[in-house]
């Protein structure tokens, strides 16, 4: 028994560490880790592809007792490390629901709300829809399968051991934020300058001409335009779209230091 129990903890640790690395992925995913997918079925998911990525992953260079203090720390940076990585998804996403907050807000379409099934909270529709509408474009550009092949790369750039992201690694997070901002001020600016216009001439008419009911036509009139401004705006959706998913690509490489040549 006491032949056996080394080779049983080094085969135990081979398969719970990369395990603990792509279940914190899966539950910072914004595709898997939202409140729609059931948790056994996230934790199915983890397992299934731990099995199928377990023959590429390296072997441990030096294992660490499981049940020490190094194992505990060994945990805790494959959690934090799959975490980071799929953490740079919430970005992409929430860039996008953001840009359709700022468009439904100045368009009046703001009053119209349902549960995000992501965050469990109250969310404008239109912001909904941009969720969905980047979904299924990711989805369909197999962004997901980019993003795997990046969390099995990352077990060649950061081995499992008790190290974790350097402070310039960890600096692309926090500044990946900035990014996540400006797309989403790029989506929504033209929606913000064109009503901005739309109620500085009802201010005029309201000046020029007060006994017109502004209230009553003004809403009206806001609702066509915001319409129609959202309309324009799906145009410049996939131009938009692409150039979040490059940048989110090329914060995730530098994240996990490796190239993303041959990986899009």
């Amino acid at each position: 028994m006491n032949v056996l129990e080394p080779i049983m903890l080094q085969g135990l640790a081979s398969v719970m560490w990369p395990l603990c690395r792509i279940a914190a992925c899966l539950m910072a995913f914004f595709i898997f880790g939202g409140t729609t997918v059931p948790m056994r079925v996230r934790a199915l998911l983890a397992l299934t592809l731990t099995v199928c990525m377990l023959p590429s992953i390296p072997a441990l260079p030096v294992t660490p007792q499981l049940f020490s203090l190094d194992g505990f720390l060994t945990t805790i940076s494959q959690v934090l490390i799959g975490a980071g990585i799929g953490f740079m998804t919430q970005f992409l996403a929430q860039s996008f629901v953001m840009a359709g907050q700022a468009v439904a807000m100045q368009t009046g379409l703001g009053f119209a709300s349902m549960v995000d099934p992501v965050s469990g909270t109250n969310a404008p529709v239109v912001g909904q829809f941009f969720t969905v509408l980047t979904t299924l474009v990711f989805l369909a550009l197999d962004g997901h399968l980019v993003f795997l092949r990046l969390l099995l790369l990352s077990f060649t750039t950061l081995p499992i051991g008790p190290q974790i992201f350097s402070p310039s690694e960890l600096s692309y997070i926090f500044y990946f934020g900035v990014t996540m901002f400006q797309c989403a001020l790029a989506m929504a600016i033209s929606a913000i300058c064109t009503m901005l216009v739309v109620n500085f001439t009802f201010g005029v008419m309201t000046r020029a001409a007060p006994q017109l009911n502004v209230f009553s036509m003004g809403f009206s009139v806001s609702m066509v335009a915001g319409l129609l401004v959202l309309w324009y705006c799906l145009g410049a959706f996939m131009g938009n779209f692409t150039s979040a998913i490059n940048a989110t690509m090329e914060s995730t490489c530098s994240l996990i230091g490796t190239s993303c040549e041959g990986l899009w």
